[in-house]
């Protein structure tokens, strides 16, 4: 069987509320986003499952498929305070194309170990063999964790920085 997912990990000198603040913010999404493909992004503040923002994108950063600019919403499909968030894209393909994507933060002496995963295991059959999975390599998860990092580790980050 294929691999439909893999997940990456990196420590983070940053306390887990921090780092979910920013993965809690739709601009906080576009600010470490290591593809390019997020431009822009539109909403409140994610605050639960059900959570909806829109995010502004464009595909020519990764070259893959000629889709331009559009528009997609990001879903949040799992969310515990502090420790998980993850999220499917409802867009411009319909049926939703149904992979995810997610954090999970444990805290550590040193901070938090902050674990990047991408699932594509629930692709809807429409699009299998026709969309190339993953769309994002694991590189670029390591690559956007660089980024988490560099942004929540700087001085006066975040208010609660180190607690």
């Amino acid at each position: 069987m294929a691999v439909e997912r893999f997940e990456v990990s990196r420590q983070i000198a940053a306390s887990p509320a921090a780092v979910f603040e920013v993965l809690c913010d739709p601009r906080g999404h576009v600010a470490i986003d290591s593809s390019g493909m997020l431009q822009a992004a539109e909403g409140e503040v994610v605050t639960g499952v059900g959570s909806r923002f829109l995010v502004h994108m464009d595909r020519e950063s990764l070259n893959d498929l000629p889709m331009g600019k559009y528009d997609v919403t990001v879903v949040i499909t799992r969310f515990a305070r502090d420790a998980e968030i993850e999220w499917t894209i409802d867009g411009t393909i319909q049926p939703p194309i149904e992979h995810l994507y997610g954090y999970r933060l444990t805290p550590s002496g040193s901070g938090t170990l902050v674990t990047s995963y991408y699932d594509w295991s629930r692709v809807h059959e429409r699009y299998r063999g026709r969309v190339g999975f993953p769309i994002i390599p694991e590189a670029g998860l390591r690559a956007t964790l660089g980024i988490l990092a560099r942004t929540v580790e700087r001085p006066g980050a975040t208010a609660d920085r180190g607690r």
